[in-house]
């Protein structure tokens, strides 16, 4: 049972994009690329939120194309491993969510330009 959300909270939480380290978060997430479609799961809208907290601790919330998606059980830890090198991240938690849905109007115009949807 998913908790209700509070009134007027956003389904996804904002990202610290404010931090030094968010950019190079994104663009290591960027390397990531979900099998089945070729453009990266950042470009596809699965990346929901980076949070960057003080202590340069990564807390990454995503979701998948489908729930049934083959490689559910792999994705967060190419997703981790993908961030944790990158200087100055100390630790990497990525944590799966369908809370909202993935639709394909959270792909970027780049991602949908390249599957032709554009």
């Amino acid at each position: 049972m998913t908790e209700p959300l509070m009134e007027g909270a956003p389904l996804i939480a904002p990202s610290s994009t404010e931090h030094p380290l968010y950019e190079s978060v994104v663009e290591a997430c960027k390397t990531v690329y979900d099998p089945e479609i070729p453009v990266n799961i950042y470009d596809l809208g699965l990346i929901y939120t980076i949070e960057i907290n003080d202590q340069n601790e990564v807390r990454v919330i995503m979701t998948l194309t489908a729930p049934g998606c083959p490689v559910a059980g792999e994705m967060p830890g190419w997703v981790a491993d993908a961030i944790e090198p990158l200087g100055g991240v100390k630790q990497v938690d990525v944590e799966m969510t369908f809370q909202p849905q993935w639709g394909m109007d959270m792909m970027s115009d780049e991602a949908r330009l390249e599957l032709g949807f554009m």
